[in-house]
């Protein structure tokens, strides 16, 4: 029967029975047009990227699935955006389900960015020796753009509910970006629309969050796609062809054959040395072995998504208060770090308090993401370093590398559990309830 005829082609495609039809299922299939006719066994291995760019394409695509639903529900208006949460939360069939998914995506999403950013460095995958053409610096630049719009996506996203702990978070985020000499309160008044937080705030948000920002996201992600096979694929793949070109230079002649298009002249004789041999037994067809792999891990991550989002409900505060301070008021957790850097770099000199959002806030955080952006041009390790974990030649970039992030790391769990009132120190064992403040 005709109407049949698709899905068998899907089923052969998916599910090829010959080499041909594996090659000519990248071909003609649009979805599958992404991926090389063929890719290394090491590339195809979990352990060697642990799939942590498929990981965060799955959270994204789950916030674009739920994400489009909630947009359907979502009411962008100071006046009803608290109370379209209230109705998702006791009203709409799994709407406590579908919010709670999006939110665990959300956070999900941030971890894995940054997990796949920590492992393109330790692996050395930015260096740009490669293929003829490649220049792999470039993706790490598109990766640290996406790096920058994924916190954005969180951070525009965290006000929309209009409760407390939305209200107040954006304040402190948008207090720290005020900080910038020149151009601060220029840039504060551009985002939040006025002079504090109200509708054209909520308005401009709703939109970052929702068209601005997600086409800026699958923008950078196909470009980083597009950049990843203009490479030549996986930087651990490299080391695959360089052997095989190796091993071929210093085998014996085959027997039976006097030319080659690859062949080297040795002792007055044309002698065939070909790794394409060598080269067809470390690949394999990307269909079925590699798509089946992408398809696990975003099953795998749609499922992570919706247990968490079933048995972590997304809090849900009082309705937003312009005068009722929580206290301490803290920032969406992804930018606490930040926050506390803030509080040590504020101090007191002369009695003169000097305020710590500019050096804490703005200088330590840009000067990270500029050394990451040059790091591939100051990385003097040999080729054969690219693509292999704590390579012996970066060793020690490695390990300041760790250290830095453990740092980050160190000072969010400080934010996150050891401040409380006034950000004095306090006990993680503490009550957690914010003691409000008028202002």
């Amino acid at each position: 029967m005709r109407w049949l005829r698709p899905f068998r082609t899907l089923r052969r495609e998916l599910s090829p029975t010959t080499p041909r039809e594996a090659s000519d299922a990248v071909v003609r299939n649009l979805m599958l047009h992404a991926f090389p006719a063929r890719a290394t066994k090491r590339a195809l291995a979990w352990g060697t990227t642990g799939w942590l760019g498929t990981v965060t394409l799955g959270f994204f695509l789950v916030l674009c699935a739920t994400g489009g639903v909630l947009l359907l529900l979502y009411v962008p208006s100071v006046e009803r955006a608290y109370a379209s949460m209230k109705d998702l939360e006791s009203v709409v069939v799994f709407g406590s389900w579908l919010r709670g998914t999006h939110r665990a995506a959300a956070h999900l999403m941030v971890v894995a960015v940054v997990l796949h950013l920590v492992r393109v460095f330790l692996t050395g995958a930015y260096k740009k020796e490669g293929a003829p053409g490649a220049f792999r610096p470039l993706n790490w630049l598109v990766g640290i753009g996406l790096l920058v719009v994924t916190l954005g996506l969180s951070f525009t996203g965290y006000l929309l509910p209009w409760d407390q702990l939305a209200y107040w978070a954006v304040t402190v985020g948008t207090r720290i970006a005020a900080s910038v000499p020149l151009v601060g309160e220029q840039a504060r008044h551009l985002l939040l629309g006025g002079s504090s937080i109200g509708q054209p705030t909520l308005t401009r948000f709703y939109a970052l969050h929702c068209f601005v920002l997600p086409a800026a996201t699958l923008l950078l992600t196909f470009w980083h796609l597009w950049r990843v096979r203009k490479d030549g694929g996986l930087a651990a793949s490299d080391r695959v062809v360089d052997d095989a070109i190796e091993k071929a230079r210093h085998a014996p002649a085959a027997a039976g054959k006097s030319y080659t298009l690859l062949g080297t002249t040795a002792g007055g004789t044309v002698s065939t040395r070909s790794p394409a041999p060598l080269l067809h037994e470390a690949t394999s067809f990307a269909v079925p072995n590699l798509v089946r792999r992408a398809m696990l891990v975003l099953l795998a991550t749609l499922a992570l998504s919706s247990l968490l989002g079933l048995v972590s409900a997304a809090p849900l505060e009082q309705a937003a208060d312009p005068e009722r301070t929580p206290n301490p008021a803290k920032a969406p957790w992804y930018f606490l770090w930040l926050q506390e850097l803030v509080s040590i770099l504020s101090f007191e000199v002369g009695g003169r308090v000097l305020d710590g959002a500019f050096l804490g806030g703005i200088v330590v955080p840009g000067l990270l993401l500029g050394l990451l952006a040059a790091w591939p041009w100051l990385d003097r390790s040999p080729r054969e370093a690219a693509g292999l974990w704590f390579h012996p030649a970066r060793r020690v970039q490695c390990r300041v590398f760790l250290a830095l992030l453990l740092v980050v790391v160190a000072l969010g769990v400080v934010g996150t559990f050891f401040r409380g009132p006034y950000w004095a120190w306090t006990s993680p064992f503490a009550p957690t309830l914010p003691v409000p403040t008028r202002v």
